[in-house]
């Protein structure tokens, strides 16, 4: 199949998501749509931040596309294909073992005016949500948990870490992070939780660098939120556009 455009999965990624695409309903009407459209249009709205109603007509009905995309966001369908995804893009990176042993960690803010959960981040002076995110080395999304922009990266920290589970991340010890994470009541939390499985060691600029420097491996979860930020432009559908790799 040719891709009609660049967001348009290919002949050979289409047959590694294929089998983690939910099949048809037994006992009903057969599937009448084209689940691989389906999925290349849900591909595209993530891509280019449109609205449902302003997705092209040679793809599915918008509605269709929409229903299948929230219905597999509630069903975990997105986190499944994460799951399965992530131990062989770090094989192919040259990576010795399919779960790490070290990531970063971090936040970024970003506007939104619509949604209950929303709130000011006086830092940046943005009223929207936060994104709080854990990735691997490589910079590939571990966790993530979305809240209003008001709320503080420490106390954000704990829901976020308990997607970091023993039996999904059995390697992971360390975690990266800036001066925001460097708190007692989250150190506290960690070492009754944890009990030293898990780590957060906060890495800082040296005084007096001239120009800009990136941090020993944090600029590591700087490039994901560019990633997540060139991919979203104009985050219309707010929290439910990042639920789909929760």
């Amino acid at each position: 199949m040719s891709q009609a455009y660049p967001t348009d999965l290919t002949d050979d990624q289409w047959e590694v998501l294929k089998p983690l695409v939910p099949p048809d309903r037994s006992g009903g009407r057969p599937r009448q749509v084209d689940i691989r459209r389906v999925v290349d249009a849900i591909l595209y709205i993530n891509r280019t931040g449109c609205q449902w109603r302003m997705l092209p007509h040679d793809f599915p009905n918008w509605r269709l596309v929409s229903y299948y995309f929230y219905k597999w966001r509630d069903d975990k369908v997105w986190a499944k294909v994460h799951d399965a995804l992530l131990a062989p893009t770090r094989r192919k990176a040259g990576r010795g073992h399919d779960t790490p042993s070290a990531g970063g960690i971090d936040s970024t803010t970003a506007k939104a005016t619509e949604g209950e959960d929303r709130g000011y981040d006086g830092g940046k002076q943005v009223k929207g949500r936060k994104r709080h995110e854990v990735v691997d080395t490589l910079g590939l999304l571990l966790a993530l948990v979305v809240t209003g922009a008001r709320v503080d990266d420490a106390r954000a920290a704990p829901a976020l870490l308990r997607r970091l589970t023993p039996d999904e991340y059995p390697r992971l010890t360390l975690l990266w992070a800036d001066s925001k994470y460097h708190n007692h009541d989250l150190n506290d939390w960690m070492a009754n939780t944890y009990a030293g499985r898990i780590g957060i060691e906060v890495t800082r600029r040296t005084d007096g660098e001239p120009g800009f420097k990136p941090v020993k491996w944090r600029w590591v979860i700087e490039r994901t939120n560019g990633w997540v930020g060139e991919a979203v432009p104009a985050e219309r559908h707010g929290l439910r556009t990042y639920n789909i790799i929760e």
